[in-house]
C-alpha cells in the first residue's frame, strides 16, 4: 500500500551507511517509522533533512510485515526556524516530541493528537510563557490519549470531594479523606489546580492560551502533571529536565 500524508519528525538515527531511520507522527496513520534510503549519500534525494519537529508531506510504503517502512518522498513544509534560534523553546519543542513517542502506540490514527503538536509548535514560535504551553499539551495528551487523571470525583468512591483535595499518583486521581487509608500517599493540591485542569481538557486549544495560571497553579501542575507521567509510563523522559521551571 502507498500512504500519502503529513508528517512531523519526532526522532531519527543514522541507518548503515547511506540511510536514516526515522520516527514520525503522521495526520494519518498515526505514529509511523519510516527509511529514508540514501539521504546522508545524497541529501537533495529529499526535500527535507528530516530533523526533529519539522512538519514534512511524505509518501511511503506500507509493509505488512514489518513495522519500518520505506519513505519514497519528504517534502519540508515547516522548518520551525524560530525554535531553533531559542534553547529554551528548542528544549519545549523536543519534550513534548519525545511524551507523544512514549505514550502514543505505533500505528494508531489519532488527528487530535497531530493538531496539538502542530498547534504547540506554533504557539511555541512567540510564546514568552514556555512552562504554560508545555502545561497545557501535557493536559490534553493525556485527554486525547486516553490516560487522562480522574478529577471529577473521588477515584475510589466516585463522590464528589466537600473537602481537602488530595491527588494521588498511584491510583490515577482525587481521593476523599474518607476513602485515603493513612499509608497512602495523596498530595493536597488547591481546588484551583483542579479546576484550571478540568477547564483546559475542555476547551479548545485557543482557548486554553488565555486562560491565565498563578505562580502557586503552575507548581501544582508540575508536579501532579510530571510525576502522573513518570508513573504510568514507568521512565523519567530525558528532555524533561531542561524545561524551563
Amino acid at each position: 500500500m502507498i500512504a500519502k500524508t503529513e508528517a512531523i519528525v519526532l526522532k531519527s538515527f543514522d541507518f548503515r551507511e547511506t540511510s536514516r531511520i526515522v520516527t514520525f507522527y503522521t495526520r494519518s496513520y498515526g505514529k509511523v517509522k519510516g527509511v529514508l534510503k540514501g539521504i546522508r549519500k545524497d541529501p537533495r534525494k529529499f526535500g527535507s533533512s528530516v530533523d526533529k519537529f519539522s512538519m514534512n508531506d511524505i509518501v511511503y510504503y506500507h509493509y505488512r510485515n514489518s513495522d519500518i517502512h520505506l519513505v519514497s518522498q519528504c517534502d519540508m513544509k515547516d522548518y520551525y526556524f524560530a525554535l531553533r534560534q531559542d534553547i529554551k523553546k528548542m528544549h519545549a519543542a523536543s519534550y513534548i516530541l519525545e511524551l507523544v513517542d512514549a505514550i502514543m502506540p505505533v500505528e494508531q490514527k489519532n488527528e487530535e493528537i497531530f493538531e496539538l503538536i502542530s498547534q504547540y509548535l506554533t504557539s511555541l514560535k512567540e510564546a514568552k510563557d514556555i512552562s504554560k504551553l508545555v502545561y497545557l499539551f501535557q493536559i490534553k495528551t493525556l485527554v486525547y490519549s486516553g490516560f487522562r487523571p480522574h478529577l471529577d470525583t473521588c477515584v475510589k468512591c466516585e463522590r464528589r470531594i466537600q473537602g481537602q483535595t488530595r491527588f494521588s499518583i498511584q491510583l490515577g486521581g482525587l481521593v476523599c479523606e474518607v476513602c485515603r487509608p493513612s499509608n497512602m500517599d495523596a498530595s493536597i493540591v488547591s481546588k484551583g489546580t483542579v479546576a484550571t485542569i478540568l477547564h483546559i481538557e475542555q476547551s479548545h486549544w485557543e482557548q486554553s492560551l488565555k486562560l491565565g495560571l498563578s505562580d502557586v497553579i503552575k507548581r501544582e501542575l508540575k508536579f501532579v502533571l510530571n510525576n502522573f507521567l513518570v508513573f504510568h509510563l514507568e521512565k523519567n523522559l530525558k528532555s524533561a529536565k531542561y524545561l524551563p521551571a
